[in-house]
């Protein structure tokens, strides 16, 4: 019996700038026609889904990162950055908020 097709199912390692070529032709796609960008990446690199799907979960370059380590990239991650950048504008807006009316109610009970 051959020991030839033990090592068959490794696969290749993919450098940061193909990771990110993948990934930029899965948003070039998402956004062209709303969706299937991972399948069509599947097929046009030959590379499965569930690697694609690893990369864009893992973050800009593609590489493995711990748990909750990566941003999102791809349209959700912009959508996610959009957010957050809100949030912080009404977390600032409050507490200038906050700050006019201590002033507000500092000068009304000394009327």
């Amino acid at each position: 019996m051959s020991n030839s097709n033990i090592n068959a199912a490794k696969g290749r390692r993919y450098t940061a700038k193909e990771k990110a070529d993948i990934i930029a032709f899965v948003d070039k796609v998402n956004t062209d026609k709303g969706r299937g960008g991972q399948s069509a990446a599947s097929k046009k690199y030959k590379i499965s889904p569930l690697t694609i799907s690893s990369w864009i979960r893992s973050g800009p370059g593609g590489g493995s990162t711990s748990a909750g380590g990566g941003a999102v990239a791809g349209p959700i991650g912009k959508k996610l950055s959009k957010l957050q950048a809100l949030h912080d504008q009404i977390s600032r807006a409050e507490k200038e908020l906050s700050k006019l009316k201590t002033q507000f109610n500092s000068l009304k009970s000394a009327l």
